[in-house]
């Protein structure tokens, strides 16, 4: 059994595709190419396709991790450049590495995510600034979201691990967030834009880094 890691962009074309539906696209694009790709054992094979973290739907990224496990060696290069024709626009593979098999999955490894959101507003850089730094000196930050399946209540402060402004003009601007994401609980870019005392959901929302725990 190979293993390749690889790293890939998500932008505006196919921002609205469903975790699963990015899945499914990788596995036909991958088939396409005449990879050749593992698939479990057992009743109903599946595809031995891994991606990080779910990016939710309308939100880009510059920095989504996948491992592909196959049947045989391909070199990142040529596994690349093969796949990277079968790609639709907005997908883009920047990067391509050999890993051993026997390390933990993606999922097991993530511990943070980064990403610029840019808001739309009236407050000014200082009230900006003065937002975060009261959010960051919280000890904690009871709240409470709404699911299909109701009210689910925790601590957001506990999911922030950083945020900065990155840059603002007169009617908004962008704001750099180090969310955790990990089995503990993920950050979610639009909750902490809102206790930020943003009211408008983000113009938009873009990660830009996923962090491993260091092996």
């Amino acid at each position: 059994m190979y293993r390749l890691r690889v790293r890939f962009t998500r932008g505006d074309e196919v921002k609205y595709i469903s975790h699963l539906d990015m899945v499914r696209l990788w596995h036909r694009a991958i088939h396409r190419a005449r990879l050749p790709l593992a698939y479990s054992e057992g009743f109903s094979p599946h595809p031995r396709i891994s991606l990080a973290v779910p990016l939710a739907i309308g939100i880009t990224s510059e920095a989504e991790l996948m491992d592909v496990f196959l049947t045989r060696p391909v070199s990142p290069h040529f596994f690349s450049g093969a796949l990277g024709q079968q790609l639709p626009p907005g997908i883009e593979i920047r990067q391509a590495n050999s890993i051993a098999p026997n390390q933990p999955s993606l999922q097991a490894q993530v511990r943070f995510a980064e990403y610029q959101v840019t808001v739309e507003t009236e407050k000014g850089k200082a009230e900006a600034a003065a937002a975060i730094a009261d959010l960051l000196a919280k000890e904690n930050l009871p709240w409470q979201h709404y699911r299909d399946t109701g009210p689910r209540s925790y601590d957001l402060r506990t999911l922030v691990d950083d945020l900065w402004l990155s840059e603002w003009h007169d009617s908004g601007g962008s704001i750099g967030m180090r969310l955790r994401c990990d089995s503990s609980g993920s950050g979610r870019p639009e909750q902490v834009s809102l206790a930020l005392g943003f009211t408008e959901r983000p113009k938009s929302i873009h990660r830009t880094k996923l962090i491993l725990q260091a092996s």
